[in-house]
């Protein structure tokens, strides 16, 4: 009889050790999917974490599906029960909305580290009965935040330092870099502009009405939302034209051609060797009052892997690494300070979020429906292009009484201090 060849008896010795590693029950390779919005630098940057996550967890490989239509997709995928494990939630009200059609899962998650609002906003509340203790239950995880209450100029073309206060900035003769082009999302960028400048109004006004309109219990065409949308239209002027069909990412890139720019450092599209030179710097017209956001984390299936990735997502370990990775992200958890980060100018804007003295309001188109929202957007575009606000302020009414207050009453603070 002829004996097996040293080859195959080498093959024969793995295959067993293969077939004995599954009858002893040891894991097989698993993956985990992830919808995400983002691409170029913060894809980079975000990718730079899912490789040390691989690192780290031999056995789970993180298969991200990106598009720019998130939540047009994400909606087809839960309807067509074919959803991702993870996705990125890019509203509160995305977050609310899938929580109470059940398909949103419980997080096993501490963000005890996480600042206000962004820890209470990825939560649900379950009041308790008489006796019972109520529960704070944790659904998504702010894996990335950012400051929008930014005016932005190029320091060495413009002098004197332009002034931090929007009455100031009107009755100046500045020109700014507007483009609010952003495919399904187009508009944004005038829309946070318009929270701005409502949320300017002095002392606790401003945000008392800036969350009355949020959560859809303030009329459009009539007192302070009316006021911040002319206000806006006067601060920009000229600029308006042809700025809805002009990339929002581009428009920085204008500087200093034109002379202010307005957002979160993320969105200016700077070169960050320039960044690092103080080449560009900032002033916060709002004072002590900031418009802030965050890309949420949220679990769709019960893959055990996915509990892995989203803890470590939300670990500190990988929200230090996050930041200090090109795309210029902020990280809510106060473990995450100001030294952590290697540009200067990104850790003095994520300071802001760990100020006690700071109000933070999350964005507040982000917290409306989102058909409110949309039509917020298409509004913008229309301004834009030379519509009268009148009309867009109207039908925006007759959108909000349609579809009712975005928010209920036991809904988490839009707006808190850190």
């Amino acid at each position: 009889m002829r004996r097996p060849t040293a080859p195959l008896v080498r093959c024969i010795l793995v295959l067993g050790l293969l077939l004995a590693s599954a009858a002893c029950g040891e894991p097989a390779d698993s993956e985990v999917t992830i919808m995400v919005p983002w691409s170029g630098k913060e894809f980079e940057a975000f990718h730079a974490v899912v490789e040390a996550f691989e690192r780290s967890h031999p056995g789970i490989h993180v298969e991200p599906e990106v598009t720019r239509a998130l939540t047009r997709q994400l909606d087809a995928a839960v309807a067509a029960d074919a959803k991702p494990d993870l996705a990125v939630l890019p509203s509160v009200g995305a977050i609310a909305k899938y929580q109470q059609q059940g398909v949103l899962r419980r997080l096993d998650v501490d963000t005890s580290d996480y600042v206000q609002p962004f820890r209470g906003l990825g939560m649900h509340t379950t009041p308790g009965t008489k006796g019972t203790p109520g529960t704070n239950d944790v659904y998504a995880v702010p894996v990335k935040a950012d400051v929008k209450s930014l005016v932005w100029y190029d320091v060495a073309a413009t002098a004197p330092k332009p002034p931090a206060d929007w009455s100031a900035l009107r009755s100046r003769r500045y020109t700014w870099c507007l483009g609010l082009e952003s495919g399904p999302t187009s508009g944004w960028p005038g829309a946070d502009w318009i929270a701005d400048l409502l949320l300017a109004e002095k002392g606790t006004k401003g945000v008392d009405d800036y969350t009355a309109w949020a959560s859809g219990k303030a009329l459009w065409d009539a007192g302070p939302v009316h006021r911040a949308w002319t206000a806006w239209g006067e601060l920009v002027g000229s600029a308006r034209e042809g700025a809805a069909k002009s990339g929002f990412d581009e428009a920085a890139k204008k500087m200093p051609g034109c002379t202010l720019g307005h957002g979160s450092l993320a969105a200016m599209s700077f070169d960050a060797a320039r960044v690092k030179e103080r080449a560009y710097m900032y002033v916060v017209p709002s004072g002590r009052t900031l418009q802030v956001s965050a890309d949420f984390v949220g679990k769709f299936t019960g893959n055990e892997s996915a509990d892995e990735f989203i803890a470590y997502l939300a670990s500190t370990e990988a929200q230090r690494m996050w930041v200090n990775r090109p795309g210029f992200a902020l990280s809510a958890d106060r473990q995450v300070v100001v030294k952590d980060y290697d540009d200067a100018v990104q850790g003095g804007i994520a300071g802001m979020l760990h100020t006690s003295a700071n109000t933070l309001c999350f964005s507040a188109a982000d917290a409306m429906d989102p058909d409110v929202s949309a039509a917020f957007y298409r509004a913008v575009l229309e301004y834009a292009d030379g519509a009268a606000e009148g009309p867009l302020l109207q039908a925006l009414d007759k959108v909000q009484d349609a579809l009712g207050p975005a928010r209920p009453a036991s809904a988490p603070p839009l707006c808190g201090t850190p």
